[in-house]
């Protein structure tokens, strides 16, 4: 008796990659992608061989090559003959770069909507080699701010309003991109400069009762590539642990992140902008920024500001930091 390859649906394709059963069928009509047999010649059932197609078709669409042109370059490397409707491969058999609107070839800052797609779907396929290949690529190419406010924030939102809406499905989709978004704002930080040891840092923490720390985290990162040294305490630090780190570091700024209106605590924002550190005759206090949507739109106490965004925290913060001691700003929004 021989050997039967280990062969499955195509609904259990579709859920592995992550696209839709008719996306399959689609690709198999149009551009000659399907299983390399089928079952008493009608039912189709995929092989490993089939599915690594498969994955490589799906790479190649996620990172802007039009389908057509993708279908060549995966037959190719399958070693099956191109279809007809699809492209030839390219010589070097690496496919050509795509050049269709929204493709993202020569994309001007600020309208990354394809790489806003190519996330979501390498996040839905649970891809993380395409993830990290994405993140790295936009921010060498349009920069953090860019790559955060355009593509890594807003994706993240339309995975999590998915998740609200589908009873807690996609919540690994969320987890996992939440991991490759902090890993790579992480390695900017491990890659920027070291900042300069006679600058006060800036503290950046979450409200007690907040767990979301990527908008912080994008934050440090910026700040690291501006070389502002940063003290990160993360996740939903107690006001007891905020007081101390506050008078311990004696920060240039505090940074409060909330979320929702249910963590924001403006008792607590007010007793940190009224903290005073240093030696006695020159005692100063720190700026705090309130960041995130959960502070809305209360009217500020002196030395607070509210910046709109990662892009006018940075801007901030980088005044405030080159400005001498004592020059506080009115209260208000940021900028």
């Amino acid at each position: 008796m021989t050997d039967t390859p280990y062969r499955i649906t195509t609904g259990a394709v579709a859920r592995r990659l992550g696209v839709s059963p008719s996306t399959l069928r689609s690709w198999e009509r149009r551009y000659g992608i399907g299983p390399a047999a089928r079952e008493d010649g009608r039912h189709r059932r995929w092989a490993p061989a089939d599915i690594a197609m498969l994955e490589d078709m799906c790479r190649l669409t996620t990172s802007g090559v039009p389908p057509a042109e993708a279908a060549g370059v995966a037959l190719a490397r399958a070693g099956r003959p191109a279809a007809a409707g699809t492209a030839p491969a390219a010589p070097s058999g690496r496919p050509r770069p795509a050049r269709g609107p929204g493709s993202g070839n020569g994309l001007l800052l600020g309208d990354v909507r394809h790489e806003f797609r190519g996330l979501a779907r390498a996040a839905v396929r649970l891809d993380s080699p395409t993830m990290d290949e994405l993140l790295a690529e936009m921010v060498a190419a349009h920069g953090l701010v860019t790559a955060w406010e355009e593509v890594m924030a807003p994706t993240l939102h339309a995975v999590g309003r998915k998740w609200e809406s589908s009873e807690d499905r996609y919540v690994e989709v969320e987890h996992l991109l939440s991991w490759h978004i902090s890993t790579a704002l992480r390695r900017l930080v491990g890659d920027a400069p070291p900042g300069g040891r006679e600058t006060a840092p800036v503290l950046l923490a979450c409200v007690p009762g907040e767990q979301h720390t990527l908008p912080l985290e994008a934050l440090a990162a910026g700040l690291a590539e501006s070389g502002t040294p940063t003290r990160m305490l993360g996740a939903a630090v107690p006001p007891e642990a905020l007081n101390a780190a506050v008078r311990r570091l004696g920060p240039s700024a505090v940074v409060l992140w909330s979320q929702s209106r249910d963590t924001a605590s403006h008792a607590l924002a007010r007793h940190v902008v009224d903290t005073r550190f240093g030696v006695k005759g020159a005692r100063t206090r720190p700026l705090v920024l309130l960041a995130g949507p959960g502070w809305g739109t209360r009217a500020l106490a002196r030395g607070m500001l509210r910046p709109g965004g990662l892009r006018e925290a940075l801007d901030v913060l980088a005044r405030h930091c080159a400005a001498p001691p004592g020059a506080g700003p009115a209260p208000g929004r940021a900028g």
